[in-house]
């Protein structure tokens, strides 16, 4: 195999695929990235075996062929090289010759047979949306999706499609983010768990422009994503999601209106002065025109007070500050409405139509 190609283009696909090398793995060909030049055109591709990516890059090809070659290393040639042409080229041993101006580079390939392929997937279900809408909205949601696999299914997020409507949930048993958008078209019912690494990736490669889609294709056991000349494949999570509806009550004592920059501005602050080890509450005293916001630590205390549109009863309520920030952060509304019932049952974040919905939990407090 002998290919030729632009340094930052190569570099650009190389960064794609490694987000499906894995770090540790019994296997030592996942630990390569393959690169395949026998059909015409150059791919990249990384795999896993739960997540495999492929790009297509440009460049041209003088001699048709495919090598295995270890990820890290190759990555970090590929990094340092100087910018211009790069020229890779392999002997029937697998034995890889990488040349950029001075620099040669001779690493030992294997054969490119033996790589774990992504698998053929069926594109018979699928909904088409914009990279920006679906960069947004895994930005919006994923940050509430639990970081351990006690649970796998909370390390997951619902894709929900019921007839134009797409619904996103994610949840770690202390909080849960919806967004809501429309699709353009009618695609039926479909109901997905989709691996919360598998979506960050993806967000981290979608250019998040307006104008170009992305499509989605789902099965059984399987979630594709095609955008640009990149494919992404995952395995689903396997099971029952939650039962989020029924806990999505429309009940509330108080309803709370509040700038939201300054209700963020003002729990940014507080958090100077909490240690990760405290855990300590921002406790919310609601009045009928103010907010009052008190945090009390090891390090001091802070007291701040917010104007408000208040309907409702008066409260006093304790949140884990990250919850509410990470809330407000992906919020673009200048303005934004807090429902409660009671100091121990869920406050949520939502607007009118209820594109989004963010549930928290409170936590006990001793005023």
């Amino acid at each position: 195999m002998k290919i030729i190609c632009q340094k930052d283009i190569l570099q650009k696909g190389v960064n794609i695929v490694s987000k499906a090398v894995p770090s540790k793995t019994t296997m030592p060909i996942l630990e390569c990235i393959l690169l395949d030049a026998s059909e015409g055109q150059i791919k990249l591709t990384a795999n896993d075996m739960e997540l495999g990516i492929e790009t297509k890059i440009n460049g041209e090809i003088e001699d048709p062929g495919k090598v295995a070659l270890d990820a890290k290393i190759f990555s970090e040639i590929v990094r340092r090289l100087p910018d211009n042409d790069v020229t890779i080229e392999t002997d029937n041993n697998f034995n890889t010759l990488i040349t950029c101006e001075k620099a040669k580079f001779n690493i030992p390939g294997k054969e490119g047979s033996d790589f774990a392929y992504l698998p053929e997937i069926e594109k018979d279900h699928y909904i088409s949306l914009s990279q920006f809408t679906l960069k947004e909205i895994i930005r919006q949601t994923i940050f509430s999706i639990a970081d351990n696999e006690n649970n796998r299914m909370m390390s997951g997020e619902l894709i929900e499609i019921n007839g134009s409507e797409l619904r996103i949930v994610s949840l770690d048993g202390h909080r849960i983010s919806i967004r809501k958008v429309e699709l353009k078209d009618d695609y039926g019912q479909m109901k997905v768990v989709v691996p919360g690494k598998t979506l960050g990736e993806v967000a981290k490669i979608l250019s998040g422009d307006a104008e170009s889609e992305v499509l989605m294709f789902f099965t059984k056991n399987h979630v594709l994503f095609e955008f640009d000349d990149t494919t992404v494949v995952s395995r689903l999570i396997e099971g029952e999601y939650f039962k989020i509806n029924q806990m999505l009550s429309g009940d509330y004592e108080t309803k709370v209106q509040i700038n939201k920059r300054e209700l963020a501005s003002c729990i940014d602050r507080a958090t100077l002065l909490v240690k990760e080890s405290d855990k300590k509450p921002i406790i919310m005293n609601v009045l009928d025109e103010l907010m009052e916001l008190k945090l009390v630590s090891s390090i001091g205390s802070l007291n701040e007070e917010i104007l408000i549109t208040k309907s409702g009863k008066d409260i006093m309520i304790g949140f884990n500050p990250k919850f509410l920030m990470d809330a407000l952060r992906v919020i673009d509304d200048e303005e934004v409405t807090l429902y409660m019932v009671n100091p121990k049952a869920p406050c949520f974040i939502k607007d009118k139509k209820e594109s989004y919905i963010y549930l928290i939990l409170p936590v006990n407090f001793i005023a």
